[in-house]
């Protein structure tokens, strides 16, 4: 899988990530959990393109978490 890939599939992920979020009942138990759902799924993709922005690859293995 190469960049271009593994940057679309994480935007894809995070948009279904939205989207479940969205269509979860509004209530006083589901509120936290998901917000912390909602942080955590969309922040894969941008931790994924900030690695990407790595000058070196060791820096780019830090900042994807390898």
């Amino acid at each position: 899988m190469n960049k271009d890939e593994m940057k679309r599939r994480t935007r894809q992920f995070a948009l279904r990530v939205i989207r479940l979020v969205e269509s979860s009942p509004k209530r006083k138990t589901t509120d936290v959990p998901g917000k912390q759902l909602l942080r955590s799924g969309t922040s894969a993709g941008a931790n994924y393109r900030a690695a990407c922005r790595a000058k070196s690859s060791a820096n780019f293995t830090a900042g994807s978490g390898l």
